[in-house]
């Protein structure tokens, strides 16, 4: 959970508070999965709040305190700088807003009533819009970076940098300074501080062309993988079907039995944790940046199958969206349901054609390697076909 230091005081008027379900989506540029709930979300001031319960019927209507009296917020989210946008492309879910902070932070909001949710999206972008004419030289994420802010903090008085800040001044929840200075100057000394304080941070961009900040695998969007890797199957993917091919057609329960949750672990560990990969299989290790390692499935310490088995199945559970996109399972669904077989089969060739490049080629792949195993087996063990797109739906 996080709770910052914007969360509002009780001075500050309520823009707008209700019911709705919400998930958080990344915490500091790092993807999370899913987790849906129910939420009491308060807009006040340059915060958006999060309780877990709904105010009492007898309290006030207007106010700070709309939610339960007393409770501490679940979370509490500095609207300055954020950016908001429809989350239809992040979720199946009707009416959804997606909010993305400065430090990262990711949520999705989400009501059955279109016209509630069309409120929340007024209001929301209504104090952004007002945070940005309010502080039109904070740092934002429409593009503003360490250049930009160079360039706006070139003509700032240098002699400020031998001035001590007093603790309370750092923070950025927007309090009152101190009555011992002037408010206005104190403000002012804060806010170019931090603007060359942001200045000096390399940009992410930076980071990440020098190996030194990545994405990880597990969890990470396909189509993103598959562009960083230069590809249009998973790395990870073909080396756990390679493993299998070789010396896991013949085994009894396959992808139904689980291997060691901990091994299995051990092994997605080992693949986040890695600084690059080739489309080869070759990972750069972060204590070794000179060196080059291959991820070796066939070692002893991955002999059971069941592991190797295990780790890509919580990869492709682990996914932000399926392999099939949720926007086309209902066609999927309409079109299995026609009884003309030569109709039927156009149609699905037609949905599975329309799919994104990277899903389209990694389904490809599960499904010659599923088919494969199919024929292995023999008849008292075949499994139905509909276990197998289980495992990848």
């Amino acid at each position: 959970q996080l709770f910052t230091d914007t969360t509002p005081s009780p001075s500050q008027e309520v823009e707008k508070s209700g019911l709705l379900n919400m998930t958080k989506i990344a915490q500091g540029g790092r993807k999370l999965r899913k987790n849906w709930g129910p939420s009491w979300v308060v807009l006040a001031g340059n915060s958006l709040v999060f309780y877990r319960d709904p105010p009492p019927p007898t309290a006030p209507s207007s106010g700070w305190m709309s939610g339960p009296a007393g409770s501490r917020p679940e979370s509490s989210v500095d609207l300055r700088g954020a950016a908001l946008a429809h989350g239809r492309h992040l979720s199946s879910r009707r009416n959804v807003l997606h909010i993305r902070t400065v430090p990262g932070h990711e949520f999705l909001l989400q009501s059955d009533q279109e016209t509630e949710l069309r409120a929340w999206h007024h209001a929301l972008r209504a104090v952004i819009e007002r945070l940005e004419r309010e502080n039109p030289l904070e740092l934002r994420l429409s593009g503003s970076g360490p250049a930009e802010l160079a360039e706006l903090s070139a003509g700032e008085d240098e002699e400020e940098d031998s001035e001590p800040v007093p603790k309370p001044f750092l923070r950025l929840s927007g309090r009152r300074s101190s009555s011992r200075c002037p408010e206005g100057t104190e403000q002012n000394r804060v806010r170019n501080k931090l603007k060359r304080l942001i200045a000096k941070r390399p940009p992410l961009q930076s980071l990440q062309e020098r190996g030194l900040l990545r994405d990880q695998v597990f969890g990470c969007q396909l189509e993103s993988l598959c562009q960083r890797e230069g590809d249009t199957v998973p790395s990870f993917v073909r080396l756990c079907i390679a493993a299998v091919d070789k010396r896991g057609l013949d085994v009894d329960g396959i992808y139904r039995v689980s291997g060691n949750l901990a091994v299995v672990q051990k092994l997605r560990f080992l693949v986040d944790r890695e600084r690059a990969v080739t489309s080869d299989g070759r990972y750069m290790f972060p204590e070794n940046p000179g060196q080059e390692g291959r991820l070796d499935l066939d070692s002893a310490e991955w002999d059971d199958i069941h592991v190797v088995t295990g780790a890509l199945k919580l990869f492709l559970r682990e996914l932000p969206q399926p392999l099939v996109p949720p926007m086309l399972l209902p066609h999927f669904r309409a079109a299995l349901a026609l009884s003309e077989s030569e109709q039927r089969l156009s149609q699905i060739q037609e949905l599975v054609d329309s799919m994104p490049k990277p899903n389209h080629d990694t389904l490809r792949y599960l499904l010659e390697h599923l088919c494969s195993i199919l024929r292995a087996m023999p008849g008292n063990r075949q499994l139905h076909p509909r276990f197998y797109f289980q495992l990848i739906s």
